[in-house]
């Protein structure tokens, strides 16, 4: 077995650097507290070491969320700079919440709090900053610079010359682009894989030369044979050689890198709700519950007298969709038809479709029908934001017809969502509605964010409640 494999020797990149970065971060977090103690002439006690300690802990759990310490990523400073503010102020508001649930005897100076609370992110923002600065900085002087080579003609080397480009501070030169197929006039070469440098000998004898610090192999996935036998023959040199996987020819949903026993996995299709995420997420689901259910309270203890008056049958419609992972569960409505549908077959609505009652025309348009789903919510088979669940009749129709449909279910349904605040509501009579539907779907799974939540949350009060299509 590769030795390499079986004892794990494929380790992140800079670790040792992120564990200095982390280390210095806490320790600004508590001469953040020290400055502002000592200002206000308050000593240094046991409960504020503690309420430090917490308050380190809590930030590096929120910081590893936000990915602080995971490289640039060729993100701009003022990103990392949001990243470390919601960190800390995420950090403050549980060690509010907890230093009110436990009642303590022991009183915090206010003015300390209030001086340390913005100062602590300030210091570590400007860290950060003043990091970035002078290695770029030295870096766009010459020193620590590295001059680097793509091999393999193509748009994902493209995709790399370009993100490398837009990180000047890295102090990386290119050389250019070297690849065999292109003495062969080979198609598959992208023409935008500009200068094209050589072919793979080429390469070599720079390497050899010293004239290439670092090569980065962009070649596709089939091609391992003619990998493993270039990375051979470099190795008759002193460069860096890096392989990048094409992934992005697949479909990537919440892509991550991880290792079983130092194996390297790289998962292709995951849910953005594992662990600490996963609890954040319901935490926000009760949270939004208990704000908005007193709201609705009446307004659904009228509707459901209104529905129970005007048309024969039950006031709440309860039916059978699809769920996380797949599994069935009942989804609450108002019932805004003649009829309750909840078999093998289920039609539609369309326009002036007579099952659809005069009161259920004007809830389903205002999309007040599907308030008893925030029960769902509270029961946990759904969630205030993700996306719409369908009748199991039309998934089990969808899934056929749309590549990667089932996907949209790793996570829990929501009342609404991205496709909902972008227009996509109502009736699907054609393909193209539906896909347009699921790749909204499908981006919110790539992109989720407890921000993404509120942002959709607030969305939807603004223009999501009433839509045209909704029959």
């Amino acid at each position: 077995m590769n030795q390499s494999r079986s004892k794990g020797l494929i380790r992140p990149l800079s670790s040792q650097l992120q564990g200095i970065t982390r280390a210095i971060d806490n320790v600004l977090i508590f001469a953040a507290l020290s400055v502002s103690l000592r200002l206000y002439e308050t000593p240094l006690s046991p409960e504020y070491l503690l309420l430090c300690l917490i308050s380190i802990i809590l930030f590096s759990i929120f910081a590893e969320n936000q990915e602080i310490y995971q490289g640039w990523r060729g993100a701009p400073m003022f990103d990392e700079a949001v990243r470390i503010l919601m960190s800390w102020l995420a950090t403050f508001a549980l060690l509010a919440s907890g230093l009110f649930i436990s009642d303590s005897t022991f009183e915090y100076s206010r003015p300390v709090i209030e001086l340390w609370l913005p100062l602590a992110p300030l210091a570590i923002i400007l860290l950060h900053t003043t990091r970035r600065a002078i290695l770029s900085f030295l870096r766009s002087h010459g020193l620590n610079s590295r001059a680097y080579a793509i091999l393999g003609a193509n748009s994902l080397g493209q995709r790399l010359k370009v993100a490398l480009s837009e990180m000047p501070w890295l102090g990386y030169s290119f050389v250019g682009f070297f690849d065999d197929r292109i003495e062969h006039k080979n198609e598959r070469v992208d023409q935008r894989a500009q200068p094209i440098a050589g072919s793979f000998k080429d390469l070599l004898t720079q390497a050899q030369n010293g004239d290439i610090d670092h090569i980065y192999i962009t070649l596709p996935l089939r091609a391992e044979k003619r990998i493993n036998q270039l990375i051979q023959e470099l190795a008759d040199s002193t460069v860096s050689v890096n392989i990048v996987p094409d992934f992005f020819t697949f479909n990537l949903i919440q892509s991550k890198w991880s290792n079983v026993q130092g194996i390297p996995v790289v998962s292709v299709f995951d849910t953005p709700f594992n662990a600490l995420d996963g609890a954040a997420k319901r935490i926000e689901d009760l949270l939004l519950c208990a704000i908005i259910l007193p709201i609705i309270a009446i307004p659904m203890l009228i509707i459901a007298i209104a529905v129970k008056l005007t048309s024969p049958g039950p006031a709440i419609f309860k039916q059978k969709r699809y769920g996380i992972k797949g599994e069935q569960i009942e989804v609450w409505k108002f019932r805004s038809m003649t009829v309750c549908e909840n078999g093998d077959t289920i039609k539609q609505a369309t326009a002036n479709d007579r099952r659809v009652t005069p009161l259920g025309s004007f809830l389903r348009r205002t999309s007040l029908d599907e308030l008893p789903q925030f029960l769902n919510v509270l029961q946990g088979s759904m969630s205030v934001v993700g996306p719409r669940p369908h009748a199991v009749a039309h998934n089990e129709y969808y899934r056929k017809q749309i590549q990667g449909y089932m996907l949209r279910h790793k996570v829990k349904p929501g009342i609404t969502g991205q496709a909902q605040i972008n227009g996509c509501r109502g009736e699907t009579d054609t393909i193209d509605k539906m896909q347009a539907r699921i790749h909204h779907d499908l981006e919110y799974l790539r992109q989720w964010s407890l921000w993404l939540d509120l942002k959709i949350v607030f969305m939807t009060i603004l223009k999501g409640f009433v839509g045209k299509q909704a029959y």
